[in-house]
């Protein structure tokens, strides 16, 4: 059931420190502008420092004295992680919200610097890195804390191939996309129930947007060098999407409302769950699968040399 939850049901943030991955368009673009127009100290993580500043001096000029900082971040490359991780403990003793929201989608194959296929490197393993260097500063920090991983409707065409995790044998742009998000789910679930077993008060929880416009569907057709692809992707984002805004709501819902539990899945409660505002919801079966997270969970830990000191 939907929700009448919106821009001004979100709470006051003051005091609090997020961490918005892929802040600088887009969905991170309106929850970082949000976050800080109700009182957070936002990092934005980006990839392009220029365009982060950019995204930042754009939000200086709607947001009255917004308090944002930029680290860079590559989610492509398990250094950079690492480098973000070591910056923002330098300057930041606290961390309340990290929304794990960067993404690619559907783009030709491509490795990350690390030897993992692009979307499932950018998608799951980067934040799989980048929520496991993070946990200690999550754990410490005053009052209840959440982690928010950002999937897709699409998470439900996923499925986990552990014989080729990284495409190299047979590779599909869509059924590398699914996987990558079916994997965010698995690992935000399994998340919550490690920390659940821990005793720890931070919450994990997923979330999806429904189809909002953004740059991310014209990323493909752009690197692909189609023109009527783009074309269509356009159309379509002006004839049925709904705003980046309006898309963003689930993820700050997740984020910040008060009825949250861990292990939730919130996404648009409107038509076929496009679009609306928040709802909590049921995802795939696959995705609820405790095996099948746990052997993500492994798999991740090996390919990022990253643990979360959390028993299974």
């Amino acid at each position: 059931m939907s929700t009448a939850w919106g821009v001004d049901e979100m709470p006051d943030q003051s005091g609090r420190t997020v961490v918005v991955t892929g802040a600088n368009s887009g969905l991170g673009f309106e929850a970082t502008k949000l976050f800080a127009r109700n009182g957070a100290d936002v990092v934005m993580a980006c990839r392009n420092r220029e365009r982060a500043q950019t995204a930042r001096n754009d939000i200086r000029a709607v947001v009255n004295k917004p308090s944002l900082s930029v680290i860079e971040l590559d989610l492509a490359d398990l250094s950079s992680v690492r480098s973000f991780v070591e910056t923002f403990k330098e300057n930041h003793d606290e961390l309340h919200i990290l929304c794990n929201n960067a993404g690619l989608m559907a783009i030709p194959r491509q490795e990350t610097v690390d030897g993992f296929e692009m979307q499932f490197g950018v998608n799951h393993l980067g934040h799989f890195a980048l929520t496991g260097l993070l946990l200690d500063r999550l754990r410490e920090s005053s009052g209840e804390t959440r982690v928010v991983t950002q999937s897709s409707g699409l998470h439900e065409n996923g499925a986990m191939d552990f014989d080729d995790l990284h495409g190299k044998r047979e590779y599909d742009k869509w059924d590398a996309y699914g996987q990558s998000k079916l994997a965010n789910l698995l690992f935000a679930y399994e998340l919550d129930r490690r920390l659940d077993d821990a005793g720890a008060d931070v919450t994990s929880v997923g979330c999806h947007p429904g189809y909002a416009d953004t740059d991310l569907q014209r990323r493909g057709p752009e690197m692909m060098g189609s023109r009527l692809r783009l074309f269509l992707v356009q159309v379509a984002n002006k004839l049925v999407a709904q705003s980046a805004q309006q898309g963003a709501l689930p993820m700050l819902y997740a984020a910040t409302a008060s009825d949250i539990a861990g292990g939730e899945y919130i996404g648009p409660g409107g038509l076929m769950d496009m679009r609306g505002p928040p709802a909590k919801q049921a995802s795939s079966e696959l995705s609820t699968d405790e095996e099948l997270a746990a052997r993500l969970w492994e798999e991740s830990t090996e390919a990022t040399d990253v643990s979360f000191g959390l028993a299974n």
